[in-house]
């Protein structure tokens, strides 16, 4: 009696802890497409009179209904989650998920997605989602200097993803020299969807940024180049800024120069004017000492004359004396 207690519970156990082999739920919907004013219809079954959670995932990933129900007596479900609204932030369109969780299967789960589109047309369509991936990265950077590449993630134009280790967990950096350098670990959360890593480059060259996104069995790639330098730009343009400082300098120096070169030339045109005007007084002064010398000449040939005529009397009295 003991053993067939014991081996009830064992058999009880199992069942609970191995819940894929022996669970009971299913899943369906009315429709895979949907527009506004249509009804989203749920449908399945479960454990008898089993609490289930209901959860509809906008095509950000976030929840937009949440419902508890419980199975009939036979297991089966049917419910009506909402009717579908004009679109808006809320409720875009887009591919949207529908989740059932047990509350006593050990919490499995089943999924559907669906799409909420802006045609009353319905048309038996593959669902798919579409992952875009963006990266932003600056074109020109320097060496061992950090700056900052941004990525963002998206699905039907809203924002998706929570934790980049998962989202972003193959994103690696491609080197100059042909090494890759995983990046998976490095990125943080600016916004939902949004991401960014602080890079410190240690090779001059192109280096390329390649980010993988994989969200809901879905992959997106994107890329950028930043070419890797030996100063960045704006040591460059304060190197140019120091020049035109320099340049500004010499351009006043040369415009001091200038002005000192022009009171120089007055100055010599000046000293040039007086020395003509010198020039005038002394040829003045020469023809007034030329006249003079000529006055004086003509005087003093007379007294001459008469000097030597004295002379010459006073040496023939002489001689007669004798």
């Amino acid at each position: 009696m003991k053993f067939q207690i014991l081996f009830s519970t064992l058999i009880v156990i199992l069942l609970v802890n191995t819940p894929n082999s022996f669970s009971e739920l299913d899943l369906s919907t009315n429709s895979k497409v949907y527009s506004t004013a249509h009804s989203l219809q749920i449908y399945g079954s479960g454990l008898p009179e089993e609490n289930l959670i209901i959860r509809l995932f906008a095509p950000d990933e976030t929840i937009v209904k949440f419902d508890q129900i419980t199975t009939d007596e036979d297991g089966s479900f049917n419910y009506s989650v909402l009717i579908w609204p004009e679109p808006s932030t809320n409720f875009p369109y887009g591919t949207y998920t529908v989740e059932v969780i047990s509350t006593e299967q050990s919490g499995i789960s089943k999924k559907i997605d669906v799409k909420f589109t802006s045609t009353t047309d319905l048309v038996e369509i593959p669902v798919e989602r579409h992952v875009n991936t963006l990266v932003f990265a600056p074109e020109t950077a320097a060496i061992n200097q950090s700056f900052r590449v941004f990525v963002q993630t998206t699905s039907d134009g809203l924002l998706i993803g929570n934790d980049p280790e998962k989202l972003l967990k193959t994103t690696h950096v491609h080197l100059p020299s042909g090494l890759s350098v995983s990046l998976s670990s490095e990125f943080n959360i600016l916004h939902q969807g949004l991401y960014f890593v602080d890079y410190t480059a240690r090779e001059e060259g192109t280096h390329v940024f390649h980010v993988v996104a994989f969200s809901q069995g879905t992959t997106s790639h994107g890329s950028a180049a930043t070419n890797i330098l030996s100063q960045d730009l704006g040591g460059i343009s304060n190197q140019i800024i120091k020049l035109n400082s320099i340049l500004d300098e010499t351009s006043s120096e040369l415009d001091n120069l200038k002005s000192e070169i022009k009171g120089f030339d007055i100055t010599l045109e000046h000293a040039s004017n007086q020395i003509d005007e010198n020039i005038g007084d002394i040829s003045n002064s020469v023809k007034f000492i030329s006249e003079a010398s000529s006055q004086l000449n003509a005087l003093m040939l007379p007294i001459i004359a008469s000097i030597g005529l004295i002379v010459a009397l006073q040496i023939t009295i002489l001689a007669r004396r004798r």
